[in-house]
């Protein structure tokens, strides 16, 4: 049976106008975690509201970092970012002490309440959780609007209810009580999704939403953010799967440290770009190039541990 996404209900996504507007711009931007090292180094990039965009890169390629950058977890070397008309460059917002001690219960957590754009919704991966630490799915669900609840440290009637109906809307309402610990990894993967789309945003920001599972949760993943995008929600997704889930994405973005190429998964992911982006030579099999297979010899290596990418995690 095909996987039918369910329907989302969010005042905030409207109908594609005609002419489309540029939600998020970035200029000449260069960042790095040790001093002369640059992970990323003049990056410029355009992204119309409503767009559906894959950034495609080995591991350390400055993919998770530059989402980072984008939601305000770092702070550019140089260059700017800005969405809409309001430029963001370099600044975050300030946090309460409650937002403080919430924030640092669970990694990925950390700091995500203080990002420049309240319209942001942001998916980490997975595998960055603790999920030895005991918090059940609705309080991480219900932790993407502890800033609107109030000023008490518990959930009012309001927020109850739209926490329900998120956990409703991703078919996970049956674990609502239950430890996050205990949820496979689609399950997991659904609920930080739902953390991120309680608040409303503009743009959802992923990285890796389908690391780690299953075929058929790869497709509701999938089929869920091609949803959303259809109703005119911009998102942003990192990603190694290149045949499964790359070459089916509206626009990617092929990344390493610098700009590699844009657009259309046809024409962007040609033998050439694939070379400069992971570093050899590769067969990609079933990855369609400009309407045709490249005739490579080797498999694409997508997680960077091939002979010429031996760079750190990101």
């Amino acid at each position: 049976m095909d996987y039918k996404p369910p329907h989302f209900n969010n005042d905030k996504i409207e109908p594609r106008p005609d002419k489309v507007e540029t939600i998020l711009t970035i200029r000449n931007l260069e960042f790095g975690y040790k001093p002369h090292v640059p992970v990323l180094e003049g990056i410029d990039l355009d992204v119309p509201k409503g767009r559906f965009l894959g950034l495609l890169g080995p591991s350390g390629s400055g993919k998770s970092t530059l989402l980072k950058l984008v939601i305000g977890l770092h702070r550019p070397w140089h260059g700017y970012i800005s969405f809409s008309s309001k430029n963001r460059n370099n600044n975050r917002t300030g946090k309460s002490t409650f937002t403080s001690l919430i924030s640092s219960m669970v990694d990925p957590m950390k700091n995500l309440m203080i990002t420049p754009c309240s319209s942001i919704g942001y998916v980490p991966q997975i595998e960055s959780v603790d999920w030895n630490f005991p918090v059940t799915v609705t309080e991480v669900v219900g932790m993407g609007i502890w800033n609107r609840s109030g000023i008490y440290p518990w959930f009012n009637k309001n927020t109850k209810e739209k926490i329900k109906q998120m956990l409703n809307s991703l078919e996970i309402a049956e674990h609502a009580k239950r430890q996050i610990r205990e949820l496979s990894g689609g399950e997991q993967q659904r609920v930080f999704l739902a953390r991120a789309l309680i608040g409303n945003p503009e743009i959802l920001i992923l990285d890796e939403p389908t690391s780690g599972v299953d075929y058929n949760t790869r497709e509701k993943i999938f089929g869920i953010l091609t949803d959303l995008n259809s109703k005119g929600m911009t998102i942003i997704l990192t990603t190694h799967d290149v045949t499964g889930l790359g070459k089916r994405l509206p626009w990617v973005v092929c990344i390493n440290k610098h700009l590699i190429s844009q657009g259309p998964p046809n024409k962007s992911l040609t033998s050439d770009n694939l070379l400069k982006t992971y570093g050899l030579a590769v067969d990609s099999n079933n990855l369609l190039v400009n309407d045709d297979v490249i005739p490579i010899s080797e498999p694409v290596d997508t997680t960077g541990s091939g002979p010429y990418n031996n760079r750190a995690s990101e």
